[in-house]
């Protein structure tokens, strides 16, 4: 049985993806107690530790042996909107993570982030990361993924992180994406839009014929719960959904104009399957829901990685 630990666990999207691919969660860490609740109210067995991860350095010796240290560090300090500061983001937790892996020494690592991870800003920053994690033994690789690719009915590219111990890492291939497209945001939320039988959701759906653009999660100190700033709204809007707030229910019969998403729509066009709940009210739970990494693509990932752990290795014969 593989194993492994999370950090920034969120609201589980990585971690219900590595669990489809085969690992077995020994601890989440996830700070937000919100994040936390939802954890433990869909998976009770999981062991949730609601801490920051610089605390949770303090006792990552505990966790040698694992088969992969995951997480989903903070994205600000690398995307535009946090203003790209990085390294003097005070709440860039990259040094803490290698700290951890330092301290447990995983067989691989998998981080995601924004796309921003990888701008000619940050150039130095990349390769001083896999000059750290050189030293302690892995190879490093990262790649741009689109969940687009892997049936996730939205854009939502995400920089993914992988580090394999050396003697592994040749081994290592990243996912192939899917031979057809996802489905189209009509499709995807079909029966949704009808459950309180509104009359005009077939109409809705039919021409509700792309992708969805990036969710987009929001923060604790600006936004509430809307589909994002003007230019995302506005991309909702070509595919008939208002997105200045977030439905409490679903369209009601004589529904007129466009509708607006639940957050179980939301959920779903995320990747998450529709029995996991999201704890807590309407905003704290879009919010879990538009920050995290979609299940499919932790999965395609994950997969791989696991692929690669289970690779017989031969070492060479000493003299």
């Amino acid at each position: 049985m593989l194993t492994s630990v999370e950090l920034c666990a969120g609201a589980g999207g990585q971690a219900l993806g590595l669990e489809a691919a085969g690992f077995h969660h020994r601890a989440l860490v996830e700070i937000d107690k919100h994040c936390c609740a939802t954890l433990r109210h869909n998976r009770p067995a999981w062991h949730v530790l609601e801490q920051d991860v610089r605390d949770f350095k303090e006792t990552a010796g505990d966790y040698t042996g694992m088969d992969l240290l995951a997480g989903g560090l903070p994205c600000p300090p690398f995307s535009v909107a946090g203003k790209q500061l990085g390294e003097q983001d005070e709440r860039n937790l990259f040094n803490d993570a290698i700290d951890i892996i330092d301290a447990a020494r995983p067989r691989a690592v998998m981080i995601e982030n924004v796309r921003g991870f990888l701008d000619a800003v940050f150039h130095d920053y990349r390769e001083r990361l896999k000059t750290q994690l050189g030293k302690l033994g892995y190879t490093t690789d990262w790649r741009l993924l689109n969940a687009s690719d892997y049936g996730v009915p939205q854009l939502r590219p995400r920089v993914v992180i992988v580090a394999v111990e050396n003697a592994r890492a040749a081994h290592f291939d990243w996912p192939e994406p899917n031979p057809h497209n996802p489905p189209t945001v009509g499709d995807t939320l079909r029966d949704l839009m009808a459950a309180r039988g509104w009359r005009g959701a077939d109409d809705w759906a039919d021409k509700a014929d792309e992708i969805a653009p990036t969710i987009v999660g929001g923060s604790k100190k600006h936004g509430g719960p809307d589909l994002g700033p003007t230019r995302a709204r506005k991309a909702w809007a070509t595919l008939g959904v208002e997105g200045r707030t977030i439905a409490p229910e679903a369209p009601d019969p004589g529904h007129n104009g466009m509708p607006r998403l639940t957050v179980p729509m939301v959920a779903r066009i995320q990747g998450f399957p529709d029995d996991w709940h999201f704890t807590g009210a309407k905003t704290n739970a879009y919010r879990q829901v538009g920050n995290a990494f979609p299940p499919p693509v932790a999965c395609a990932v994950g997969t791989q990685i696991a692929r690669t752990l289970r690779k017989r290795v031969l070492h060479p014969v000493r003299a």
